[in-house]
Parts: C-alpha cells; structure tokens; sequence
C-alpha cells in the first residue's frame, strides 16, 4: 500500500529537483528524504529516482506515479478543506424536517436566522409527523428533526439529544355564533354533546383529543377530519362541529370563528428539537439548536393572535 507521506515527498523532490531542496522544504533532514524514497521505491518495486551530480530527475516509473501522487494529495487536500469549512460552518450541509405547523411558523424564523450567519451550509427541509420524521433521524437520514410529544408520549433514542422548544397549548375553536361563544370559562365537559372536526384519527393530536375527551367523561362524535387545520378552522366556521387547534396553527384565525383557553388547563404538546448525539451531531445542528431555542423564544412572546 502507498504511503501518502511517501507520495508527499516524491512530489516535493521532483518539483524542487534535488534531494537537499526537498529536505529544506519539509524541514527533514536529507538522510529522512532518501529513505522515504528508498522506502517507496521498494513498495512500487522499481526505481522512481535517477541520481545526476546536480540532482536527481524522475524515471518513467516516477513520472507515472507523480501524476497519480498530484491527484491523491488534491483530493485530500480538498476533503480536509472541506472538513474544516464544515467545522467552521463555512460550508456541508444540514438535512432538517419538521411537523407542518412548526415549519410554518418556528422553522422560518430560524432558518432566516441561520442563513443570516451561516449563508455557505446547505439547508434542506422535508415535511411530515412525529411518526413519520423520527425513524429517519434514527436512521441517520436526517441531521435534525422538530417533533412533538404529549404528556407520557416523551422522544427518547439512544444517542440522541433533545432540546425543549415550547409549550404548544391545544385551544378549542367555536363558530362565532355559537352559544358558548361568548363565554370565557369553558371546560371540555362543556362540549360533551358536541360534534368535533379533528384531524386523521390516526395521528397524535387526534388521539389526544379523543384522550382528553375520555377524561372529561364523554365519547366524541367526530363528524369530519381533516390534516390541514386551515381547513378545520373552515369547517368550524360552518358550523359543523367544535375543534381543539395547537397554538402553533392558530398564526392565522378566521373572523368567524372564536378561539378560547379552557378550564382549568388545556392539552398541551411539547415541541422538542432532536438530534444525533456524539460523532453523528454535525456542527450546523449544533449551531441550529441554539437558533431554534433563540426563535422559540420570540415566538412565545409573540403570543396568540387575538380572537
């Protein structure tokens, strides 16, 4: 196998043309020069080096393993420029995804951020649920993920580390006309004879409301689903059924619609930012954790749109 440290030398002794050049150029002394060739000349198993009284020129052999030598030491120069522009964030890349109702309204803010101090990383931002994003940060198809979790629903992976972003409270979303609407004190147990818009049954948020509803003492009667709240936030305006939206999609509310806290506490989601732990943590998330929690900050005191 060819030593790269060989190959360093081989290149510094046919580009200066002498033995003692080379030596000064590497701070080696010239004795630690001929060995390395000798050295390399016994790996390739033919002479690299013809000796002249004024120096030394490359043979055949030589001439062809210089040309390969440039284009090794190149690439390796290259990879440790690379290397370091990542260490320094001048560079590489950041592979993100999020659950859509942060990556409307947290993910912006920082990624604005972000760019605004690190223009050169690439960043990539992919779409999904909980479910469906931390399978992929396991598996190390991406850098970093947003997820949300509910009460003894906690993120834990080996060789991971989380951050905690927020509180994402869950409000209950009325038609403007409807007979509660004018209260301000309402319990879930309010709702009981409701009909409720949600999303997929399937997903978390919905199997929290129908948990919530449980505890309060009743069966929900969904009447429609939907996965894009806009669209519940429709639907309710309609007046086909009462929802409980996340803070985080409320960034928008219908005039015709009345967003109110419940009694005594509403659900809640913790928004958590998850990482690789260890060697897979690359610099550009470690710096994105620190952008997230600096942009879950301003988002909190932003607060709910007034309804």
């Amino acid at each position: 196998m060819l030593n790269v440290t060989r190959l360093r030398v081989l290149k510094e002794v046919a580009y200066r043309g002498s033995v003692s050049a080379a030596a000064e150029a590497l701070s080696y002394t010239q004795s630690a020069i001929s060995q390395q060739i000798a050295t390399l000349e016994a790996e390739a198993g033919m002479a690299l080096l013809e000796r002249h009284p004024r120096g030394v020129s490359l043979t055949a052999a030589g001439q062809t393993l210089l040309v390969h030598a440039e284009g090794i030491l190149a690439r390796l120069e290259a990879a440790d420029a690379a290397l370091t522009a990542i260490a320094g964030l001048r560079g590489g890349r950041l592979r993100m995804a999020s659950f859509p109702t942060a990556g409307a309204t947290l993910m912006p803010l920082a990624i604005a951020t972000f760019r605004a101090s690190y223009p050169e990383v690439e960043l990539t931002l992919a779409e999904g649920e909980p479910e469906q994003i931390a399978p992929r940060l396991r598996a190390g198809e991406l850098d970093l993920a947003l997820l949300f979790e509910f009460a003894g629903q906690t993120f834990r992976a080996k060789d991971m580390t989380r951050l905690e972003l927020l509180e994402d409270p869950l409000y209950l979303a009325l038609p403007r006309e409807h007979r509660l609407a004018g209260r301000q004190d309402l319990r879930l147990e309010d709702l009981a004879g409701e009909p409720w818009v949600q999303t997929s049954s399937s997903s978390p948020c919905a199997r929290q409301v129908v948990r919530s509803c449980h505890t309060a003492g009743f069966e929900p009667n969904v009447s429609f689903e939907s996965d894009d709240y806009q669209t519940v936030q429709g639907l309710v305006a309609a007046g086909v059924g009462v929802a409980l939206i996340p803070e985080l999609a409320l960034s928008v509310v219908r005039e015709d619609i009345v967003i109110r806290a419940l009694s005594p506490g509403p659900p809640v989601r913790k928004v958590i930012a998850a990482a690789p732990a260890g060697a897979r943590l690359v610099p550009a998330a470690t710096a994105m954790l620190g952008v997230l929690e600096q942009a879950a900050g301003r988002l909190k005191s932003s607060g709910l749109p007034a309804a």
